[in-house]
């Protein structure tokens, strides 16, 4: 891909964004916030997954090929892309196969230095159990790099394209541990992506220049700025005045009054996301199924939707949107019932309630524009069958911290899937081995489950796949591991001096093609 220039009169860009990451080792941790500043604009994948083409497509790998076992994969590599450098670190070569083994090597082996210097884990590759998947990744030569399966997979080419996957630098791995400086993996990363990371002031600001030699053409804005605004009001307001081009996550209101706003547009598209109540399964009295069956039949899920999404959504009955293959359209969703709901509990031997809590984050996302209200609706809606449920409100970061713990009862959770393949959703949420890194909110580890969703990924017969994840679908629902919520839709406020931005239903951010006039 040839090298574009810089255009002269680049501008920066400003975009408001309605959290901290929670660092920029993007590997370490599995918020979305964290891969929209850290995997999005700072590195690269071998592949990446193309929304409008619905496949996945060339990145840092410009081809590949299967064996007919589907068990080897040889990617060939870019040539001549270069890592970023900072005051410590300038790359004395280019990408090659030895970045990508290191990448791999760090998450996969347990031997390996830097999985050892890595103590919080890697909870998506913990919960794609790769480190069984995957034997070995090996260097064929500078540019070929060669992955063997343990079994077939039909998923493995589009977990690749997933932000996890960023490809690190080698070179760099090993400067921070020369200068006893390893911290700085995650808080000054070194990628190959559009944009060079230069700041953090934590809760504040993020600061980022343009990749001049980026090998998919110089960025369109000279430097991108991504401003920490929870309060989506606040957010709002600040693109209206044009503080910032971009406002992420606006609340249904902020959406509807910038339609009305000359100055303003909303880019939107149907999201390929589900927000959720995750029921904490190891926590009595939830862990009994009568009782998750009562909390589902006592809330009233129409209201919600409407009053916290005001039309921006729909309701969830399944784990993943109804668009997706294999969604099971014969699975019906509890119904509002206040009498049965009273009756399972009698049934579970808690005829007057029990005392629980809600967790749920202080300000408002895409997935939950408005988490005090759904809080204390699901609460009220508790009380009318003798649970009494305390609202925790904890900080964003924290509270993926302390979910991944296990240390909640009722968590409010989305999740979005990097691809349109059911199983972004199934295995990081319900496999076995997702208790084990935390992804997997419910808590829930069921040997027949855990089954059925591994075997839908050993084959690419999509009827095979689609009759084990209708399965897994159906025992999600019967066992109330979640309440499910809502599909949102998502939508984006711009000023309409931007150009070249694109909603992306994943819920990541490209503004390598974004331009401010």
């Amino acid at each position: 891909m040839p090298l574009i220039p810089l255009a002269a009169n680049a501008k920066p860009l400003t975009v408001c964004t309605e959290a901290s990451p929670e660092g920029f080792d993007v590997v370490r941790y599995n918020s979305l916030t964290t891969t929209n500043a850290s995997a999005d604009p700072v590195f690269n994948r071998l592949v990446e997954f193309d929304a409008s083409q619905a496949k996945v497509v060339p990145s840092l790998a410009t081809k590949w090929e299967v064996t007919p076992d589907g068990l080897t994969y040889t990617f060939t590599l870019r040539p001549n892309v270069s890592f970023h450098s900072n005051d410590l670190f300038k790359p004395t070569r280019a990408f090659n196969a030895d970045d990508v083994v290191f990448t791999f090597d760090r998450m996969l082996n347990d031997n390996a230095p830097w999985h050892k210097l890595t103590p919080s884990g890697f909870p998506h590759a913990q919960s794609l159990s790769l480190g069984k998947l995957i034997k070995s990744v090996q260097k064929v030569d500078d540019n070929t790099v060669r992955f063997t399966l343990s079994e077939p997979d039909a998923v493995f080419l589009s977990m690749l394209s997933m932000g996890f996957a960023s490809i690190y630098s080698a070179e760099y791995a090993d400067k921070l541990v020369a200068a006893n400086k390893t911290d700085d993996l995650n808080a000054r990363p070194i990628g190959t992506g559009p944009f060079v990371f230069r700041s953090y002031q934590k809760d504040s600001v993020v600061r980022y220049d343009a990749n001049k030699s980026y090998f998919g053409g110089a960025p369109a804005s000279e430097r991108l700025i991504y401003t920490i605004v929870p309060d989506p009001a606040v957010r709002a307001q600040k693109v209206k005045v044009g503080e910032c081009q971009i406002a992420l996550s606006p609340k249904p209101l902020d959406v509807q009054a910038a339609r009305g706003d000359k100055a303003l547009k909303v880019v939107e598209t149907p999201a390929f996301m589900t927000a959720f109540v995750a029921i904490n399964t190891q926590h009595k009295p939830l862990n009994d199924v009568r009782v998750r069956q009562a909390l589902n039949l006592a809330f009233d899920k129409p209201s919600y939707v409407k009053q916290v999404f005001e039309g921006t959504a729909t309701p969830a009955v399944n784990v993943y949107p109804p668009n997706t293959w294999s969604y099971a359209k014969n699975v019906a969703d509890y119904p509002h019932n206040i009498d049965r709901a009273k009756k399972l509990l009698a049934d579970a031997g808690f005829p007057q309630g029990f005392e629980t809590t809600i967790w749920t984050r202080p300000a408002g996302s895409l997935l939950n524009p408005n988490p005090r209200v759904g809080a204390e609706m699901l609460q009220s809606d508790l009380a009318k069958i003798g649970v009494k449920a305390q609202i925790k409100t904890v900080e964003w970061g924290e509270l993926i911290r302390r979910g991944k713990a296990g240390e909640h009862d009722l968590l409010f959770m989305g999740w979005s899937g990097d691809n349109g393949d059911p199983d972004n959703f199934l295995t990081p949420q319900f496999s076995c081995a997702a208790v084990t890194s935390g992804t997997n909110f419910a808590r829930f580890c069921d040997a027949s489950l855990d089954k059925l969703i591994s075997d839908g990924k050993r084959t690419h017969d999509i009827a095979a796949r689609t009759a084990k994840y209708q399965a897994a679908q159906k025992t999600i629902k019967d066992d109330a591991l979640w309440i499910p919520l809502a599909h949102p839709i998502a939508a984006v406020i711009t000023r309409t001096d931007v150009s070249g931005y694109q909603v992306s239903p994943f819920g990541r951010q490209d503004f390598s093609t974004v331009k401010v006039k």
